[in-house]
């Protein structure tokens, strides 16, 4: 790869590295997305190199990552590929479907990645100046920490792409997980002296208390490192906005006061779980108690049970034998209890998952949980569609998004749980007490949301609008950037376009 490449228009560029996974370094892109569109400019989300298991259909039919998906309404603009042209969807330890500008190439593992590399490399700049044809102003996230010594060679997610475009960078810590001092001087003595010299600044993220306590560290980091401290942001408490990838530490909503609540909800923590997102309008009601169930935690009783989407179904099946849920799943149903399966739940419900490519992994055969007639195959050709759809038994419109590899065919299809695009998908059971369907994202639409959760046994007056609190967190998260840090500092690094 070149020392330095020669790309037009550079102006406008700003890059947030993060000290660690987790630092804030997308919710700080957003938040910079929301403060930019607010005051006239220009901007775009871009992250060179994603890993995560939950993803975005763009208008073209793409695959990205969430979290551009998340910037990309903070700039208030429409999706593409060229957002994330990399993204890494991990299915087994060692190996991942890749992604390249929205496109599935197969499954690599980390070793053979590190050898495509200059490839996807290729795609990188090349969807880079792509959105810097289009936006005057690119806000770019990178991955994990630029120090991770054994992942350097051939790096593109950090200062692989910084260096060779020589973009400006900002790097965030994170203080309330303790050691913020030392994570930013090791991180910045880790990096080359040219790329030290891009690093223009810190943020300290997640501060709680009086920050006249923190003045005499701010004082030392700079005179350590002679780099300005930009901003510290707080700790917002109940900020809600999509997670990148793991389902965040506080995943279950046991906070709200337990005499309000009515409705008991669980959801298996798969190891694969994929577009979690889903559920956040459940998780974040006060009125329903959302909790998801990890590896070795007892299965509590429950009113409904939600089958989440998985990236591996056939391990992931596996591995809900292995935690008691398919009996837990027929007890609940004796007692009268609801169950949703959602793209991977819903295969894992029928009679057998196939997988003869090898699309998720090793070429295999499971048998499902053979609660409805149906049976999956896995396909080479992925569908990505946005989609408006209907519920088949109520009045209620939803728009979401299909993304799986599965076709499934069997007698319980006559019976569709929802119409999408005025085709019939999924399976409303005989006995109405079984919702399965490819649909992401019905529980967004308030009247859909509303009739599935009368379906399962609760009757609420209000449901959470997701994205109408999404454009409420995200100006809130904004009002806080630009009350705490320095965006003069800030515009003048990027030079705003």
């Amino acid at each position: 790869m070149p020392k330095r490449l020669q790309m037009q228009n550079l102006s406008g560029a700003l890059m947030v590295q993060g000290t660690t996974s987790d630092a804030g370094k997308s919710i700080l892109v957003a938040g910079l997305c929301r403060v930019f569109q607010r005051r006239g400019l220009s901007v775009a989300p871009f992250k060179p190199q994603n890993m995560a298991l939950n993803s975005a259909v763009t208008p073209d039919g793409g695959e990205i990552g969430r979290a551009q998906a998340l910037q990309a309404q903070a700039a208030k603009v429409p999706l593409s590929v060229h957002m994330n042209p990399v993204l890494l969807k991990p299915n087994t330890d060692t190996g991942a479907q890749v992604i390249i500008q929205g496109h599935s190439i197969g499954n690599i593992e980390a070793l053979d990645y590190h050898e495509y590399k200059p490839k996807a490399a290729k795609s990188v700049f090349d969807s880079f100046q792509k959105l810097k044809k289009l936006y005057k102003n690119v806000l770019i996230e990178g991955a994990g920490s630029p120090a991770e010594i054994n992942l350097r060679k051939g790096d593109i997610a950090n200062m692989g792409f910084a260096l060779p475009t020589q973009t400006p960078v900002i790097i965030i810590a994170d203080i309330d997980k303790g050691g913020v001092f030392a994570h930013l001087v090791g991180t910045l003595d880790l990096l080359s002296k040219d790329e030290q010299k891009l690093v223009k600044g810190f943020v300290i993220n997640r501060f709680r208390g009086d920050i006249a306590l923190l003045q005499d560290g701010l004082d030392w980091l700079e005179e350590r490192t002679g780099k300005p401290v930009l901003g510290v942001l707080p700790y917002l408490h109940g900020l809600h906005l999509d997670a990148e990838d793991a389902v965040p530490e506080s995943y279950n909503n046991s906070g709200y006061d337990s005499e309000s609540k009515r409705f008991k909800i669980i959801i298996p923590l798969l190891p694969h779980i994929s577009n979690h997102t889903d559920f956040e309008p459940l998780r974040l009601h006060p009125k329903l108690d959302v909790e998801y169930i990890a590896h070795l935690e007892q299965i509590p009783a429950a009113d409904l049970i939600i089958l989440p989407g998985s990236k591996n179904v056939g391990f992931d099946l596996e591995w809900m034998k292995s935690q008691q849920w398919p009996e837990a799943i027929n007890k609940h149903l004796r007692y009268g209890g609801k169950v949703i399966g959602i793209c991977g739940g819903f295969q894992m419900l029928g009679q057998t998952i196939d997988d003869p490519l090898g699309i998720e992994g090793a070429k295999t055969s499971h048998q499902g949980l053979g609660l409805l007639d149906i049976a999956t195959t896995l396909q080479a050709e992925k569908k990505l569609t946005n989609v408006t759809a209907k519920l088949s038994f109520a009045d209620a419109n939803v728009k979401g998004y299909e993304i799986h590899a599965g076709e499934t065919r069997g007698e319980a299809l006559s019976n569709p749980a929802v119409f999408i695009d005025g085709k019939p998908d999924g399976v409303m059971s005989a006995d109405k007490q079984i919702l399965a369907t490819y649909l992401h994202g019905f529980f967004d639409s308030n009247e859909a949301c509303k009739a599935i959760l009368d379906w399962a046994g609760t009757k609420l007056t209000e449901t959470i609008d997701i994205n109408e609190q999404r454009e409420e967190h995200l100006n809130r998260l904004a009002d806080a950037i630009e009350e705490s840090l320095d965006m003069d500092a800030i515009f003048e690094i990027t030079h705003c376009l």
